[in-house]
């Protein structure tokens, strides 16, 4: 039995921390696919296809066995379509947990065959986020530490920053 599980979000920009969950599930299921999340009700600084492929060259060394793909609607339905039984989310601290809780029982209840499984960050990336990395790239912070070079570099374009990134 193959194991699938989709990891999802709106990655915009992938984060260390998400790398980081990425990187362990990768090693906890037989295929793992990253599920970009083209949210209407958002305004990314990058659009879907700019995500997918930055995410795409951040995860290039997890093996052939992680794929990258777009998707909008609902997330049970994309890990339907990809045969996946599991949906992996990260979570930083207990405040991610009640919202985290509240869509895997929603999901649960949509996709009784879809599992959600949680994975806690590794400590050293419990601070970052996505909007917290591009407000420090707006002002010219270095956000080495938060994010994968592909991103980094994609940041320090769009936004202008300096040297720093």
């Amino acid at each position: 039995m193959t194991r699938v599980a989709v990891f999802p979000g709106s990655f915009d920009p992938m984060t260390n921390a998400h790398l980081d969950v990425a990187r362990r599930a990768s090693g906890l299921f037989d295929r793992l696919i990253i599920g970009v999340l083209d949210n209407p009700k958002k305004a990314p600084l990058f659009g879907i296809d700019e995500r997918t492929a930055l995410i795409a060259r951040s995860v290039a060394d997890l093996g052939s066995h992680v794929s990258v793909d777009a998707f909008d609607g609902l997330t049970v339905e994309f890990a339907r379509r990809h045969g996946a039984g599991f949906i992996v989310r990260g979570l930083r601290a207990v405040s991610d947990f009640e919202a985290e809780l509240q869509m895997a029982l929603t999901n649960r209840k949509l996709a009784p065959e879809v599992d959600t499984t949680f994975l806690m960050t590794a400590l050293e990336y419990g601070y970052v986020s996505s909007s917290l990395t591009k407000e420090v790239a707006r002002f010219g912070g270095d956000i080495t530490a938060m994010v994968p070079p592909p991103v980094a570099e994609a940041l320090a374009e769009r936004l202008g920053a300096g040297p720093r990134v």
